[in-house]
């Protein structure tokens, strides 16, 4: 009996050992997997994100004028797994220590985070597409002689087309330089 009330007199004056969550926020570790969130600015609608989802929370429509895109994650069916987050190329998905998911039925639809992403024109044909992020392309183009600023606000049709006579410009400036030589 006396070991019981010496437990019970330390555990009065130490205090609660659990957090206070409803009524303080509760702490959480930096690298916490909580609810995603999209960077529209970075995100080019390649759609990796919505491959590796397990939860089938991510959705990915194009829009009926095909101005653009419509990304959705459904945070009520995400199961924090960050697999999202890990395969986007563009770094366009992070995720947030927020990870307060209870709702009722009522509240399903606001556990929805949804962004309009709009396409641009291609420089060259007019044609509706997603420009890479500037990071993106530099890393992509940087062992080529192309100016990376050009390159990228074209479609893949007028990108080809483009490298291809630069490549020819290219090839008639070596023999030019070839056909000088040998004239000398």
């Amino acid at each position: 009996m006396f070991k019981f009330l010496k437990v019970l007199v330390r555990n009065i004056f130490q205090g609660p050992a659990t957090e206070a969550f409803p009524l303080q926020p509760a702490p959480t570790p930096d690298r916490f997997r909580g609810r995603v969130q999209l960077n529209p600015e970075l995100c080019v609608g390649c759609g990796i994100c919505k491959h590796v989802c397990s939860g089938d929370a991510i959705r990915i429509e194009q829009d009926q004028e095909k101005s653009g895109y419509h990304f959705t994650v459904w945070h009520n069916t995400c199961c924090l797994c960050g697999s999202c987050r890990y395969y986007c190329p563009t770094q366009a998905i992070s995720l947030t220590t927020n990870w307060h998911n209870a709702h009722t039925e009522k509240e399903k639809f606001q556990l929805a985070e949804y962004h309009f992403v709009p396409y641009a024109k291609c420089e060259g044909c007019g044609a509706p597409i997603r420009i890479l992020p500037p990071e993106i392309s530099a890393r992509i183009y940087a062992n080529t002689p192309f100016d990376v600023s050009t390159i990228i606000h074209l479609c893949p049709n007028c990108r080809q087309i483009a490298t291809a006579e630069r490549e020819q410009e290219r090839e008639h400036e070596l023999k030019g330089e070839t056909n000088e030589a040998i004239t000398e």
